[in-house]
């Protein structure tokens, strides 16, 4: 028989209480356990008495009976200065995520531009990048501020205000063509 000190999940949904048990490592997770050791209140301060409490003699007894703790227990041990500290080995951990990456590339793109202004050459792969965007924003104006300032320009010629909105997208698209075609 494999004995385990371990959680015993208590309180009802979305406000855990835990015991600290010694069971049996074949019994459910709050099923049969031999003996209360403590106990365990998440929603506690970190810095409250209250939050975890250990029958540290029991415990003593347990472990010494072959009783293996699980990770969340032997850190909570360790704390206690029960048992001694051990080295974890979580080589991702100072890893950056795929967007925090992206984020950090953009930022240094960003940091690049104004030492190109200054004199100082950037690569063209880069200023191509940072300048993509400023001629995708010029080339999809909206429709609809088009529309506003045309008919003053036609209104003003003698042109009814139809004519103008429907001329007006007309020249914006020839415009994006050409840019395009000057670009490439």
């Amino acid at each position: 028989m494999s004995m385990k000190i371990r959680l015993a999940r208590g309180g009802s949904k979305k406000r855990p209480f835990y015991r600290i048990v010694a069971a049996d490592s074949r019994m459910p997770r709050d099923g049969r356990f031999i003996e209360k050791l403590g106990t365990y209140n998440p929603l506690l301060p970190k810095d409250s008495e209250d939050r975890v409490k250990m029958d540290m003699d029991r415990i003593k007894h347990w472990l010494g009976h072959g009783a293996q703790p699980t990770d969340r227990i032997a850190r909570m041990l360790e704390a206690a200065g029960v048992l001694p500290r051990t080295e974890r080995n979580n080589p991702k951990k100072a890893e950056l995520g795929t967007k925090a990456k992206e984020r950090l590339e953009a930022k240094k793109a960003a940091a690049e531009v104004p030492a190109e202004e200054t004199g100082a050459e950037a690569p063209a792969e880069e200023v191509a990048v940072v300048e993509a965007p400023a001629e995708e924003v010029a080339v999809e104006a909206p429709a609809e501020e088009v529309a506003v300032e045309a008919p003053a320009e036609e209104v003003a010629a003698g042109g009814s205000a139809e004519e103008a909105a429907a001329e007006a997208p007309a020249e914006e698209e020839d415009a994006g063509d050409s840019k395009e075609v000057a670009a490439n």
